[in-house]
């Protein structure tokens, strides 16, 4: 896995935020010499992410844990598969089980309601994007899940991609002046990045079409008629992007008007976690 200092940083927090001064309960009933195993188990079926994350957590927090991962990331399992074992001192297994369980379930979570949707794409051509709208300090990691389902990544943050949405529009004093500072800036700070601009009706999409310098169209909260009207007019000339309101069940209807991309913040911020559980081997 990727940033893998950061990643280290993250769980070291988490850990702390559990643990405290102590384990308390371990510490009390488990002697020290104490070695055991566990398993930890799909509890109900889904995508499985974040088994590397739960290595890690087991390995910070006791580094002679013997850990071996049975099922990979992106892979679907069934309630019961077998996912991960760890073997080693008892307290440490007990200790790391539940922020390790906690990283799993969620981006697991993530993982399954991402594949779900993609599959109700199946057939056509358009993408299912995720958003900005993630957990603080777990962006990369939500949307690592996302990967894991099958969707596709929107920009990581505010840097590497140019996103200019209707306060950005609004403030800067209309859509031309929006694009032309945006392109402007690049140029001056030589910096080679994407442009997308967010449109809210079919007049300010036809303001962008005939100044151009962009190269994508978020469409954001058109109903399906309006937006097959909008993918009509772009005729290629731009990517395109719905957004807004999309739900499952409208989902598939979103697609069908060709549109390149949809993006669904609910993807990361509206997730029931996977059931996974640990237990004594």
């Amino acid at each position: 896995m990727k940033n893998i200092d950061n990643l280290d940083q993250l769980i070291k927090m988490a850990l702390a935020e559990d643990i405290g001064d102590g384990d308390h309960s371990t510490l009390a009933c488990i002697p020290p010499d104490a070695v055991n195993a566990a398993k930890m188990v799909a509890k109900a079926d889904g995508i499985i992410c974040g088994t590397e994350v739960g290595e890690r957590v087991f390995k910070i927090v006791d580094n002679s844990l013997i850990v071996k991962i049975v099922t990979p990331d992106g892979t679907r399992v069934s309630k019961g598969d077998l996912i991960m074992t760890i073997e080693g001192h008892a307290g440490s297994i007990l200790t790391a089980e539940r922020t390790a369980l906690n990283f799993m379930q969620r981006l697991s979570g993530i993982a399954t309601e991402t594949n779900r949707l993609v599959g109700m794409l199946e057939g056509l051509d358009t993408k299912l994007l995720d958003t900005r709208k993630t957990t603080p300090n777990m962006r990369l990691l939500e949307k690592y899940a996302v990967h894991c389902g099958g969707g596709m990544n929107h920009r990581i943050g505010l840097y590497d991609m140019v996103m200019l949405k209707d306060n950005h529009i609004d403030f800067a004093g209309g859509i031309v002046p929006a694009i032309d500072r945006t392109r402007n800036y690049l140029k001056a700070k030589g910096k080679d990045l994407r442009i997308e601009i967010e449109v809210r009706n079919l007049d300010e999409l036809q303001t962008v079409l005939e100044h151009g310098g962009v190269d994508r169209i978020m469409l954001d909260n058109f109903d399906t008629d309006t937006l097959r009207e909008a993918v009509r007019r772009i005729d290629h000339r731009f990517e395109t992007e719905a957004s807004g309101g999309i739900t499952e069940q409208t989902l598939r209807a979103y697609a069908e008007t060709g549109v390149d991309f949809i993006s669904v913040g609910a993807l990361t911020h509206h997730i029931k976690s996977l059931d996974i559980s640990l237990v004594k081997k």
